[in-house]
């Protein structure tokens, strides 16, 4: 089978700065250089014209690239910051929402190549690699699969109005139009060539070419994370009301464990304040330096940790994340617990207002 291009979302801003490291084509015309493009009245502005869209395509695919700058990576971690990238493949803007939109349409094998080596470190084992390489295919295909069989369900949300009691949403693929996937954590971390690709990388997608994960003869919806509590979460905690048999909560150890009853308070508390056997269990620097890209070993604080908020700090940030005004923070009341122990209920209890959200990332 032909190899499929997927297009991925990069970048939203009013104005975008790019440049082309060697010719590409636009039309029936040659561009280089750097580039300026902004949205004026709901159109694209550049080079003294505006357009609906504008799609730029390498002369000389294998090689040519272009950079766009002040990528937001990290949004709303706290690895949060702007870089500048580089990438290979077409470059698309268009407009959404008065905003200019980049799209870089990529083949699927070139994308993997970088979301591996986003993910996680290039320098990380061929095997960690290659399981790496297939887990991001199948999520991926799954993902485009879902969308062209028209099996799209909206986002669960209660609406935040005044009389509201709940927020409980999550956050996944339904939530882009204009392209397939995004390139930031919410979908998977795709940063282009910026991050040095190595021979072992490139191997790991060679060796597993076009290989998914499936069951009942569908792709599977392969979730994956490079940090753990001890247990691994059952999909419908953190994302849409449906169980996959091949997504459940298991110790996440190579030994045969008993899985604790981790949505019971008491069990859950027992288990957050320990430190349990894990593979996300150490401080070993060599190990986290195999597979963890620099940004991520700014802390050591990979399976255990705690932070202090004093009152007013703790009602500002609630305030910034969720535009809601509590009033002084009263009580933060754990209301559901998933499989892992992890939260997808909680309970923000104000001066001025109440409210519950969910799930995963809304928490």
């Amino acid at each position: 089978m032909k190899e499929p291009y997927i297009s991925v979302g990069i970048l939203s801003e009013t104005e975008i700065n790019f440049q082309f490291l060697s010719p590409y084509q636009w039309q029936e015309n040659t561009v280089t250089g750097k580039q300026t493009a902004c949205c004026v009245d709901g159109r694209i502005a550049w080079q003294g014209n505006t357009y609906e869209e504008l799609l730029f395509a390498p002369m000389h695919p294998s090689t040519d690239g272009f950079e766009l700058n002040d990528v937001t990576i990290g949004i709303n971690f706290h690895w949060q910051r702007k870089e500048d990238q580089r990438f290979e493949g077409k470059l698309k803007l268009m407009v959404d929402n008065n905003r200019l939109v980049a799209i870089n349409l990529i083949p699927i094998e070139a994308y993997l190549t970088s979301v591996i080596s986003s993910e996680m470190s290039a320098t990380a084992s061929i095997e960690l690699l290659k399981a790496h390489a297939v887990i991001s295919r199948s999520w991926l295909l799954a993902q485009i699969r879902k969308e062209r069989r028209n099996e799209k369900q909206p986002m669960a949300t209660l609406q935040c109005a005044p009389d509201t009691t709940e927020f409980i949403k999550w956050y996944d693929h339904e939530d882009h139009t204009l392209f397939d996937v995004c390139a930031d954590d919410h979908c998977q971390r795709y940063q282009g060539i910026t991050k040095a690709s190595t021979k072992v990388v490139r191997q790991a997608i060679a060796e597993t070419r076009g290989e998914v994960l499936t069951y009942g003869g569908a792709i599977c919806d392969a979730r994956y994370s490079k940090c753990c509590g001890g247990v691994l979460e059952e999909f419908s905690y953190c994302w849409e009301e449906k169980q996959h048999p091949y997504l459940v909560a298991r110790r996440d150890t190579a030994k045969t464990l008993p899985t604790p009853h981790l949505h019971k308070k008491v069990e859950a508390e027992a288990w957050i304040r320990t430190s349990p056997e894990a593979f996300c269990n150490t401080t070993d620097k060599q190990i986290l330096g195999q597979v963890l890209n620099n940004y991520d070993q700014e802390t050591v604080d990979f399976y255990r940790w705690q932070v202090c908020y004093e009152q007013q700090e703790l009602a500002q940030l609630i305030h910034r994340r969720s535009g809601i005004d509590f009033g002084e923070i009263v009580d933060l009341v754990p209301v559901a617990r998933g499989a892992s122990g992890r939260l997808w209920k909680l309970k923000i209890v104000g001066t001025k207002r109440t409210l519950t959200i969910g799930k995963e990332l809304e928490i």
